[in-house]
Order: C-alpha cells, then structure tokens, then sequence
C-alpha cells in the first residue's frame, strides 16, 4: 500500500524525496515523512496528512541538506494514522532508520521479546518492532548493517519493501523486498530508490527490480550488491530500459488525474490493441496466447482471478470466452480464491487480472494455482511487476500509469485484451463463424473513435451530477454485458463520492432491491439498443412506476427509453459484446463530476489505496 522512496548520490536528497513521494501519494496519503542525512546527523520530519503537509511541516523541521535520504507516504495498517506512527521509524538508539511497506505478521511475539531485552516503543506500527529487531541482531552478534538485515528478515513473517540506514555506515541504503514491489534507479554515481519507477524518470531510465526475497546494497562507491535474502547468495542485477516518460505521470491540464485517464481511453485502447490487432487480414497476434495456444484450446475452464475493478472485467471476459470461444469460465475474488480450498488441476487455466501487477491477494492465488500444476496466464499494466514475473505467460495491457485511485482506463483496456484473446480462440475453435470474427475485429478497430464519441456526452454528465449529487443512494442496473458495467459504475459512485450505490443485473431488481425504489432514488439503467432491450424497458417501466428517477445509458437514436427516462446519455451503436467498452464511459464522467462537485478528492480518495499490496 505505502510508497517508499530513497536516494543516495551527489545530488540534494531534498527535493527528490518530496517529489518522489508525491508521484506515489496515490499508494497511500494517511501520513508522510522523510530522513536526510548529512554526513553526520539524521534529520526526521514527519506528519499526519499528505506530502503537502510534510513538506510545511519539514520546512521548520529541517535545516541541513544531504545527499542520501529516505521517505515514505503511508496507508495504515498497524496503528491509527497520526504522527507518532507516521515513518520513518528509528530504532531505540537513534542510529538506524527505516521505512517500510507491507505487513509484518508476528510483530507482537517480536515486540514482546524486544520489550524483555529493554528495548521500548512509541508507535503502535509492526515497523518499529522490524527496525529494533535489525539493531538487537547487529547489537548481539557485531554485524554489518547487510547481514543484520538478512538474518532480521529472516526471523519475521508477512510482507515489505523496505529501505534502512545506518548513520554508522553512512555510505550505503540496504533494501529488500518479499511481497512488496521495489525498485532501484541506476543514475550515473547515484542509485533511486522506489515502490515504482514513477519517482526517477527524469533522472534514470535504467532499473532493477528486485525479486521476492532479495536484498540490495547500493553505496556511495557505485557499486550495487543483491543477494539473497536465505541463504545470502549474490545475484546478477538486471537492468531494465523504462518504458514510460515523465509526460505521462503528469496531469497534462486537466484538474484531476482520473479525468487525464478518463479522457485517455481513446489512445490507450488503441494502444493496447495495435500490433496485435490486424481486422484487414483476419489476425489477432498475441504472443502469450500464442505460444501457448494448445494449452488454451485443451483446457476444461478458465477461472479468471481478480480484485475491484479487474473482478468487474474478468466478468465482462467471463460473457466474451464463453460466448465466442464456448470455453467454461468462472469468475473469482483472488481474495477468497486461496481462502475456500478451490479444485484446480492441470487441466485448468487461470488469468489474474491487475492493473498494477502487485495485488497482493492475486498473487497468492496465483501461487497456489501453480502448486496445483494449472497454467497461469497474468493480464497487466505494470512492465517487470510481480504478476508478470510469476505467471507462466501473459500479456500487457498498455494504459500507460494510471495515477488516479479509482481505476478507468485499466478496465477498458483490460477488456479490449481479454476480448482479443477470445477472438483469438474463437477462431483456433472455429466456434464463431468467419463473417463474424471478421466483423468483430473490424468493429473493434472502431471502438477508440467511438470511445472519443462517448466522451463528448460530458456536459450532459456533468448537468446531471448537479441535479443527483446529494442523492444519499443510488441503483444501477444492467443486464447481460452490461450487469458487470453496473457494478463498476455503482464502484466508480461509492470509491470517489462517498455516496452509497449498488448495482444489480435489471431483472434480479424485483427479488429486494425494488423495495428501495421511490421519488428520491435516483436508478442508472444501461440499456443499449443491442441485447436485451425489451427486458430492460421492462424494467424502466417498473422503475417509473414507483416514482424512481432515472438516468438510462442508451444508444444514439434512441426513442423508447427516452420517453420513460428522466434523463439519457446517449453513446454510439457498438455490438452487443463490445458494448461495455462504450456504456462505462458515461458511468465514469457521472461518478467524477459528482465527486468534485461534493468536495471530495477525486484522486485519492479516503481509505484508499491504488495498489492493494497487503492481504
């Protein structure tokens, strides 16, 4: 959840640190806080609320400059958000500090056995009891800060990313990770340190990523070590070239972040399909698929494995496998996959699905379904990210950063890939017709002009939000394609303006939810003229008979709905199958221009987190 950040060099560590903690404050924005150091004293300044506030706040604390440093924006887990919990935490003797993201799961028999060795706490955080346990295995056994480090890590259960400095050894940042991403910036005679790369573009585009139970030394020598972290082996470092550029982390003039990335969508899906999409000739070349083609076509299901957003997508692919490719697919909450001892053989397949590649219950999923001898196959955004490493095969997809809490252009492009591996299959199966395949792949090379059609209903959105932005509940409703657009729409609603909503397929509304129906209620029904448009008239017409308000997604032209609904937006005509890469558009114009008309923080949302790297 946190976002970590380090540098040591010849450069101020100031500036860097802030700036680093303000690309990953959508990693967490309960509290922030950093260290210099300047060759003779460490130098803490840390607070409750954003890096904003830190940096007010640092302005009167710090006085020195340094060219090492270490901060941290936070997401609690352990200990309330405030400032004594707040990192850097510093062990009792005030000579090493760290900082830290992930979860350590047997603090408390750690922290006991310190307390025993006269060791005492001021914060309620597990970090505190890591940082003193690294300084009583040093104390004990007269060891450097590295194998201190080692040997502490092993002693302990749970997740981290983590960075530690000694001012014994102030030529060196040791760092390591298991669970928590982490990564290191090679500049020249500098190294950066960060939860993603996002802090050090302008400086480095060379990288590692450190692998699950690694552990780097980087030092003012230039010279970088990993090792390890059982059984202390050196490993070769690989250096990766950064795919992005600074242009994209930045907001590009629009207010908020989720707008930039709503307003992306056109490009970004364009992006995802291109070079793999070919609808002249009848090709859809995805390597991973490819390769492992067999292995797709000889499969007895799909279980698809997700969180949030990408749950919602999985269930728009779980409609597009099953219809175009006839292959069984289940759908599954990675966070209660692992949890209800699930049957998986050799003859399944499992897609995870995450935007960042570091979802920590999704990759726990992933790891059982391996144990279990099933094929892996990783659908994300993040080039090197956990997800990608540990599945068998897989494919990007090509949104670019995606900074905003509340995810939109990762679920658009995730589908436009899941749709691509359908097609692809469909064709292998031959259990969609040519004519068909042909006409889907066209269709879909129209679907980013389309997209930007969409888009032009802003202003209608935006009139809209201001007649329904205090409404304290709202419905949505779908059917068929358009049930796990519903749901997103009702996500999109709850996670940026606070208000409560749901959604429901349209016809499941008569088993309970139509109780809540009255003249204050306001219902989102989606209801493009592809599928099925009776059924869902026949809701609306359920709807307004008990006086509820509504807002209906239709398509362009359309006349029926009109007449009953107090309000349409109107999208473009698309298949039916390719229909929530339209209808979600408006969903998340709604959902953003309610939030800001409320007040609320549209990008970093209260309680949230964007990469959910503890269970």
């Amino acid at each position: 959840m946190c976002g970590i950040v380090g540098y040591i060099g010849h450069r101020e560590a100031y500036p860097i640190v802030i700036k680093g903690l303000k690309r990953l404050e959508y990693r967490g924005y309960d509290s922030a806080g950093l260290m210099l150091f300047d060759g003779e004293n460490l130098k803490i300044s840390k607070t409750k609320g954003k890096v904003s506030d830190l940096e007010e706040r640092s302005a009167l604390d710090i006085t020195i400059n340094g060219t090492i440093g270490i901060g941290h924006t936070r997401w609690a887990t352990h200990g309330v958000p405030n400032d004594v919990n707040s990192h850097p935490h510093v062990s009792n003797s005030g000579d090493i500090c760290i900082v830290h993201n992930g979860i350590i799961e047997n603090y408390e028999p750690l922290k006991k056995e310190l307390i025993k060795r006269g060791y005492t706490f001021s914060s309620d955080t597990d970090t505190e009891v890591l940082v003193n346990l690294i300084e009583e295995v040093q104390k004990k056994e007269n060891l450097k800060l590295g194998k201190a480090v080692q040997i502490a890590l092993n002693q302990v259960v749970g997740a981290y990313a983590i960075c530690v400095f000694d001012k014994k050894k102030p030529n060196e940042i040791i760092v390591a990770r298991l669970g928590s991403p982490l990564a290191i910036g090679v500049g020249e005679n500098e190294f950066f340190i960060a939860s993603d790369a996002t802090p050090f573009i302008e400086y480095t585009s060379n990288a590692i990523y450190l692998e699950d139970e690694e552990m780097a030394i980087v030092r003012l020598d230039k010279t970088l070590k990993i090792r390890k972290i059982k059984d202390d082996t050196l490993v070769d470092p690989y250096i990766q070239e950064l795919q992005m550029n600074l242009e994209q982390i930045e907001k590009g003039g629009y207010d908020h972040f989720m707008l930039k990335e709503i307003y992306e969508q056109p490009n970004v899906i364009k992006d995802t399909y291109r070079g793999r999409l070919h609808a002249n000739t009848g090709i859809i070349q995805m390597s991973g698929v490819e390769d492992n083609l067999e292995k797709f076509l000889n499969a007895d299901r799909i279980i698809i494995i997700a969180c949030g957003t990408s749950w919602h997508a999985g269930l728009v692919a779980e409609y597009v496998i099953e219809e175009f490719a006839r292959i069984p697919v289940e759908v599954e909450y990675a966070s209660e996959f692992r949890y209800r001892n699930p049957i998986i053989t050799t003859k399944d397949i499992i897609i995870a699905i995450s935007q960042s590649g570091e979802t920590a219950d999704t990759l726990a999923a992933i790891k059982l379904a391996k144990e279990k001898g099933a094929f892996v196959f990783g659908v994300c955004n993040v080039v090197g990210s956990s997800i990608s490493r540990e599945t068998h095969a897989g494919a990007y997809t090509h949104a670019g950063p995606e900074i905003g809490v509340a995810s939109t252009k990762a679920f658009t492009t995730q589908i436009t890939v899941l749709t691509m591996i359908a097609l692809r299959l469909a064709k292998a199966k031959g259990s969609l017709s040519t004519s068909d395949y042909f006409r889907y792949l066209q269709e879909l090379e129209l679907i980013p002009e389309k997209v930007a059609e969409a888009l032009k209903t802003n202003d209608v959105a935006k009139t809209i939000a201001s007649i329904y932005k205090d409404a304290p509940n709202c419905l949505y409703l779908g059917r068929g394609y358009n049930f796990p657009v519903a749901l997103e729409g009702a996500l999109k609603l709850k996670e940026i303006s606070y208000i409560h909503a749901e959604g429901y397929p349209a016809a499941e509304m008569k088993h309970g939810p139509i109780a809540l129906i009255d003249e204050k209620m306001p219902v989102i029904v989606i209801a493009p003229k592809q599928g099925h448009y009776d059924k869902v008239v026949s809701n609306i017409q359920e709807i307004k008979s008990r006086s509820g308000k509504i807002i209906a997604i239709v398509t362009k032209g359309d006349s029926q709905v009109k007449e009953l609904a107090d309000h349409v937006i109107e999208i473009p005509e698309t298949f039916d199958a390719l229909s929530p890469l339209l209808t979600t558009i408006p969903l998340q114009l709604l959902s953003y221009h309610i939030a800001v008309m409320r007040g609320c923080n549209v990008d970093q949302p209260r309680n949230l987190a964007k990469s959910v790297t503890v269970e």
